[in-house]
């Protein structure tokens, strides 16, 4: 009997002090469905992650909406609700797909898709689907948001899943999905407009189709990071914000058929990726759908990106932490 106590003692020690919880999907305190995560640690020294919403059960992929979330820890999380929707836009009602945010001029600057039209997906010669890039402004990381322009910032080309990127000397870049191409643009110093042309950047000869890029600076090396094919995190590494760009190969392997979105951000010294899943969850209808997932990141000596994996314990802490 005394041994079995014994037993029982170690083994709530070890619960109590060394096993992870697990925390992807990420658990922001409600059912909510979220995608395409855009991560930033601003002044206050906290992870902002702006995300899509993807609504109970939604026809394609027709959303209304952007949100955000904020922690000091990565485990435990503040809803700030939604900072925009397509509703406070003239001219946009639908697709409020990948979004991001930047910090200049003491205020926030909210990067978003929008568009009009119906996507005829067994027909595409019947599809009437047009997307652009809005700038929307606050003087919070929560917003609310104001469209700056009331209009997009350019209509042609086609554009989504926009990436917005300030370097060290405090010039900004976008760069996004153009109908195929690696567009990328210096945005003016007001942040409303973009200077000169865009820029088709040189990818080395390696231009697979992919969704909203991802651009990052470390070490003096500049990442560009992409879902390839929609499916699989990739990269290559430049000197450069504009390129030339090498490719460098898989940061994340595909799961089955479903798309993926992400970003890459340094928090507290170390480095993580935030992206989503499609998981069954407790829903009205019986379909996987979209949450948003963490797990760290590591790099090599020579700064190239070791392939990470999915886990449930994501960034998850322990409770000896």
């Amino acid at each position: 009997m005394k041994q079995f106590a014994i037993q029982i003692a170690l083994i709530f020690l070890l619960v109590n002090t060394s096993i992870s919880f697990a925390q992807n999907p990420l658990n922001f305190g409600s059912s909510i469905k979220t995608a395409d995560p855009s991560g930033h640690v601003w002044k206050d020294g906290k992870m902002y992650l702006y995300t899509s919403h993807d609504e109970e059960c939604q026809p394609d992929f027709f959303m209304k909406d952007w949100h955000v979330f904020s922690s000091s820890d990565l485990v435990n999380w503040t809803d700030h609700g939604a900072c925009l929707s397509v509703d406070d836009l003239s001219w946009a009602d639908n697709f409020a797909w990948a979004p991001d945010c930047a910090y200049k001029n003491g205020k926030y600057y909210f990067c978003f898709p929008a568009g009009t039209g119906f996507k005829d997906r067994v027909n595409s010669k019947n599809s009437t689907k047009w997307m652009g890039l809005g700038i929307a402004v606050s003087d919070s990381p929560t917003g609310p948001f104001v469209d700056a322009i009331g209009a997009p910032l350019w209509k042609k080309p086609y554009a989504n899943d926009p990436c917005l990127f300030v370097d060290d000397d405090d010039k900004a870049y976008i760069y996004f999905n153009g109908g195929g191409d690696y567009f990328a643009a210096e945005m003016a110093d007001d942040m409303l407009s973009v200077k000169g042309d865009l820029i088709k950047m040189d990818m080395g000869g390696y231009n697979p189709k992919r969704e909203g890029p991802w651009v990052f600076k470390r070490n003096g090396n500049y990442y560009y990071t992409m879902p390839e094919n929609n499916r699989i995190l990739t990269y290559y590494m430049s000197k450069s914000p504009i390129g030339p760009w090498k490719y460098q190969g898989v940061i994340m392997q595909q799961e089955g058929e479903s798309n993926n979105h992400h970003s890459i951000v340094e928090f507290k010294g170390q480095w993580i990726l935030f992206y989503h899943r499609w998981l069954k969850t407790k829903s009205t209808c019986d379909k996987t759908q979209r949450q948003c997932c963490a797990e760290y990141l590591y790099f090599n000596e020579d700064g190239t990106i070791q392939e990470v994996k999915r886990t449930n314990a994501g960034v998850g802490k322990t409770s000896a932490d």
